[in-house]
């Protein structure tokens, strides 16, 4: 599971570390905020000229910027890589959807809201904001949607659950009544849909 090369942290984003990417940029978003937060006083008291003329006022200028900008691009990338673990999606697979034996699918991974959650962050929720490793699987392979099965392997699970008799060949049944239908019975019913009543009248 390859999800992405990530040149500020210098390292490759995959399975293995996917949920450690995530938690930092919730960190770091965290983390903006708090300089934010405890710095937006002294920045309210710059611009109201209320600081000493010192050079200090110039680098809370300097780091209340930085956080801000900061957090806004972080808090972008992190709403949306929070949004790929919602579909249980990779970045490359959000650009280039993997291909299936019925074709290519962007959702060919996804399990529902909440087994994609644990997909990633593992089946502890009182692990999810620690960075231990907990996601599920091997790396290799996964689980997906089973409408990407072939049609050999629906009917040999329908066969399973007894939705279809072993012959493949189900009787068909006439969706109002519940009485069989035959072929001679519909041999019938087209014989008497085709009968047409024609009357000439003779001339004197």
């Amino acid at each position: 599971k390859m999800d992405h090369h990530c040149p500020w942290v210098n390292n490759c984003v995959g399975f293995s570390n996917y949920k450690f990417f995530v938690l930092f940029l919730a960190y770091a978003t965290l983390y903006c905020v708090v300089i934010c937060a405890t710095v937006v006083q002294y920045f309210i008291k710059f611009w109201t000229k209320e600081l000493p003329d010192t050079h200090a006022k110039f680098h809370i200028l300097f780091l209340f910027f930085v956080a801000a900008l900061f957090f806004i691009s972080i808090v972008s990338l992190f709403s949306y890589h929070l949004w790929l673990v919602g579909k249980n999606r990779t970045t490359i697979e959000a650009f280039r959807a993997p291909v299936f034996a019925n074709g290519p699918d962007k959702n060919g991974f996804s399990l529902g809201f909440k087994r994609n959650l644990v997909e990633v962050f593992g089946d502890q929720a009182k692990n999810w904001i620690f960075p231990v490793f907990s996601s599920q699987g091997d790396g290799h392979s996964f689980v997906t949607r089973l409408v990407h099965i072939g049609p050999e392997q629906a009917n040999s699970i329908l066969q399973q659950n007894g939705k279809i008799p072993a012959n493949g060949e189900p009787s068909p049944c006439v969706l109002v009544n519940s009485a069989p239908h035959t072929e001679d019975s519909s041999k019938e019913t087209a014989d008497a849909s085709q009968t047409v009543a024609v009357t000439m009248d003779s001339e004197p």
